[in-house]
């Protein structure tokens, strides 16, 4: 029988519609009548945000391959209009479920008295409420711009909400533009009530009152509309400038790029959005019409303080060795230890960053910065060391996408405090999470060493499902003192005792490893895999899991994202099972298990098993060394969310997620693990 070609397109999902998939997965949660009203409106918000990121970000690219007619190396080979235009296709049912999910939202809200009201709805002081509130704050602030031959097509800043006005004069039709200046007010703007919580969008008052910026003007209609513009920046840096000053100068332009689609109001007529479309340059399939655009600007209403409303709050726990009276680090000179954020506190890594910066014995600190958040502890805690006169060095990874500013900003603040600040390899984003404390201990320098999956961002360290590992392990500390001098210095090949290091020798590490299984399951030795992570999209690793399928390596996968794997595909991926979870918090952790023929292996940290992860990014994957640490991540972390039946879906062999079945009673990871938290120290 002539075996499977495992890189045949049939084999591969593609990886536009697998992230559309996962959108899907994301509504569903705001569809889900079981989940508290405000947690369902954050999930709406959510899904609304990532849509914009896929139209910033994704869709640009498709758009040059369709008209060019290149592509790129995509394992399904879907490719030109016929893609564009099946994700157009896709993309518009979604948005139209959004907007039925956000109308069934608004209903609920009315029912616990916070009521989203459109003009029509007000009452009489309401009404008069928004006129004055019109006249004195808002009118002072618009600007008019007209349309026609003798003004230029006005530019129209990317993400912008924009009213399209048609008017009548003398029996011609003319047509304008105003920007709404949600950058000063709130997009949802509450009204004065005696009953309860009550808003109406600021578009809504603004063209209530159109007729004030158009004196004389017949005005036929007034349309909402937003247009959405390429975000995917690309940094050229040139002998003249350094990697800031050009990271600096590329996010300048970002709001400028081309326009990749265009949202409007249904309402809106055709030779408006074909005006608006052949100005900007958009073919029919980039413009989506909506009865109604609210957009990310939910998060307004999500984040509203009604606690009966949202998710039962919780208090991390805190492992007693780590607690605040305690000494890390004599704790971590005992053993190795971790920590599952949000379920247990992030704040304990700011404290022994803060703890590192006035002890009189920390000579040094070396740590990487990615996503960092406006919360400025972590940053003062490494002004605080330098001021005490430790060495302190921070790689800032200016590159973070949507993080630029603040990362530039805060690169800044440092290099102000004389922190020797450095931005890594021109041409690889670090994403790796490194933190590395040196301590003289009598005559001997001790590295203690913080790796994780997650970013060192206090903010979000409460909402993502993150792994922390702490460690004074020798072999490790000189591994990641090893990478630091190789980014600070210059990046290539370096030998590591214990890391597995992207771009050098992370997917090849992958792949052996996988194979190994192989040969164990061929000769009868326990083989097996389990993996959590965020993204399965390299073809070469895939087409290694298959091999191992085909061999009779059993493989549970829990992918939160983008997966383009077949599972249950008979005779190449029947022993492949695929989950997602979307819930609470971001699943965000990546942990790597290998049977190993009874000797099982356990890596974790930053890498997914994405092309760019693999080939564009520093990274590191790290072995957890303690046997009982690895038992206790494998039995009640790992295996607890393979487990989920309730919050996880599993994915079918045509790229479709489904329910899954509840054979041994509900069990919900992220319950599981609010409730038994710590439980994986014992």
């Amino acid at each position: 029988m002539m075996k499977p070609d495992l890189y045949a397109h049939k084999y591969y999902i593609n990886r536009e519609f697998s992230w559309l998939e996962f959108n899907r997965r994301v509504l569903d949660e705001a569809c889900d009548p079981s989940n508290p009203l405000l947690e369902r409106v954050k999930f709406l918000a959510i899904c609304y945000g990532n849509l914009d990121e896929f139209h910033m970000i994704r869709l640009p690219g498709l758009i040059i391959q369709s008209h060019s007619g290149h592509t790129t190396a995509e394992p399904d080979n879907i490719e030109g209009i016929a893609l564009t235009e099946a994700v157009s296709e896709r993309v518009s049912k979604l948005m139209n479920d959004y907007e039925e999910c956000w109308n069934e939202l608004k209903e609920e809200l009315a029912k616990e008295r916070v009521r989203v009201k459109r003009i029509g709805d007000l009452t009489t002081e309401q009404k008069k409420w928004t006129s004055d509130y019109f006249a004195t704050a808002v009118y002072p602030l618009l600007t008019p711009l007209a349309l026609d031959i003798s003004h230029p097509f006005p530019f129209i800043s990317s993400n912008a909400v924009n009213i399209a006005v048609k008017m009548k004069k003398g029996g011609a039709s003319l047509y304008a533009r105003v920007k709404v200046p949600t950058q000063i007010f709130p997009r949802f703007i509450e009204l004065p009530s005696q009953d309860g919580m009550e808003f109406i969008l600021l578009d809504d008052i603004i063209k209530d009152n159109i007729s004030d910026l158009f004196p004389g003007m017949d005005i036929v209609g007034a349309y909402i509309f937003r247009v959405t513009r390429n975000a995917d920046v690309k940094v050229t840096i040139d002998e003249a400038c350094d990697l800031l000053s050009a990271v600096e100068m590329s996010i300048g332009g970002r709001d400028t790029l081309h326009p990749a689609s265009m949202m409007v109001e249904s309402e809106m007529p055709k030779e408006m959005c074909d005006m608006f479309g052949r100005n900007l340059k958009l073919l029919p399939g980039q413009i989506y019409s909506f009865k109604e655009l609210p957009l990310s600007d939910l998060w307004q209403i999500a984040n509203l303080n009604i606690p009966k409303l949202k998710e039962k709050s919780f208090v991390p726990f805190t492992p007693a060795e780590l607690s605040d009276d305690a000494d890390m680090f004599e704790a971590l000179k005992k053993k190795d230890r971790i920590l599952f954020h949000p379920y247990e506190s992030f704040n304990t890594i700011v404290r022994f960053i803060q703890n590192s910066a006035t002890d009189p014995h920390v000579k040094s600190i070396k740590m990487s910065l990615y996503r960092i958040g406006k919360d400025p502890a972590i940053i003062n805690a490494l002004k605080k060391a330098r001021e005490r006169g430790k060495n302190v060095s921070v790689l800032m990874e200016l590159r973070a996408k949507f993080d630029e500013t603040n990362n530039i900003q805060w690169a800044r603040e440092l290099e102000a405090m004389g922190v020797h600040v450095v931005y890594g390899p021109v041409d690889l984003k670090v994403h790796a999470k490194m933190l590395q404390v040196v301590r003289m201990e009598g005559n001997t320098l001790v590295r203690y060493t913080h790796l994780s999956s997650g970013n060192y961002n206090i903010s979000t360290a409460k909402q993502y499902g993150d792994i922390s590992f702490l460690t004074a392990n020798k072999e490790i500390g000189d591994d990641v003192g090893e990478l630091f001098n190789a980014l600070t210095g210059y990046f290539g090949p370096r030998k590591y005792k214990r890391l597995i290091v992207a771009p050098t020798t992370l997917k090849d590490g992958l792949i052996k490893k996988i194979e190994r299984e192989i040969e164990h399951s061929r000769n009868g030795r326990p083989s097996g895999i389990k993996i959590k992570a965020n993204g399965l999209v390299e073809a070469d690793v895939i087409a290694t899991m298959y091999k191992a399928s085909m061999a009779g390596v059993k493989i549970d996968l829990n992918i939160r994202g983008l997966c383009c794997l077949r599972p249950g595909v008979k005779g190449v991926s029947e022993n492949i099972r695929v989950t997602s979870i979307v819930d609470r918090f971001l699943e965000h952790s990546r942990i790597y298990y290998f049977e190993n023929g009874g000797d099982p292996e356990m890596l974790t940290g930053s890498a997914d098993m994405m092309p760019r992860n693999m080939a564009a990014r520093v990274e590191i994957l790290f072995p957890v060394l303690d046997k009982a640490m690895m038992q206790q991540i494998k039995e009640n972390i790992l295996e607890i969310h393979l487990a989920d039946n309730v919050k996880a879906k599993q994915l079918t062999s045509d790229g479709v997620y489904v329910r899954m079945k509840k054979t041994d009673g509900p069990l919900r990871s992220q319950d599981w693990f609010v409730k038994n938290r710590g439980k994986w120290h014992a």
